[in-house]
């Protein structure tokens, strides 16, 4: 092999792990970073999946709107307190089994078929709209609204590559509701 040839082929791998990572970034920030979300509309309830700061208070903020006139609040490990009063709101906290998103997609569908919910709005964290979404649509045939609240700047690193294993997995080994 000349000189020549070993230059080509490792430009070659060179452009390949390039494109590659371009790839990854560009999936990462569509899939984690700016997922599809939709603009609040009025639906029978605002289901708050749990996780990082925020989203208690983004779903309060939504429902004190008049987006819905229930709100759901998943608390799965006790660290979110359920909401005080909303004014003309039933609000009703649950704890999901298994305690992860599987589990609020789960509970958010038996909620659904209990108070004859058509629609919902959930609000997730950002990173995990996209699951939260894959997950609410294998469970629930009614009409899903996704908003999300963003988690603190420095939990990004922790949260996408959290983010790719539980959505790799959601996609090949954990494919039912």
């Amino acid at each position: 092999m000349t000189p020549v040839d070993v230059r080509q082929r490792r430009s070659r791998r060179l452009i390949a792990f390039a494109a590659a990572a371009v790839v990854f970034l560009i999936a990462t920030a569509r899939l984690f970073v700016w997922p599809a979300t939709d603009p609040p509309q009025r639906v029978d309830a605002i289901v708050m999946y749990a996780g990082s700061p925020g989203r208690l208070a983004r779903a309060v903020e939504l429902t004190r709107a008049g987006y819905a006139p229930m709100l759901a609040v998943s608390n799965p490990f006790g660290q979110d307190r359920c909401p005080v009063a909303v004014p003309s709101v039933q609000v009703i906290c649950f704890r999901p089994d298994p305690l992860t998103t599987q589990g609020e997609a789960r509970m958010t569908a038996q909620l659904a078929a209990r108070y004859n919910w058509r629609s919902v709005l959930v609000v997730a964290g950002t990173p995990q709209g996209t699951r939260a979404r894959l997950r609410l649509n294998r469970c629930y045939a009614g009409r899903i609204l996704l908003a999300t609240a963003a988690p603190p700047w420095y939990t990004w690193p922790y949260m996408i590559i959290y983010e790719w294993g539980a959505t790799a997995k959601a996609l090949t080994i954990q494919r039912s509701c």
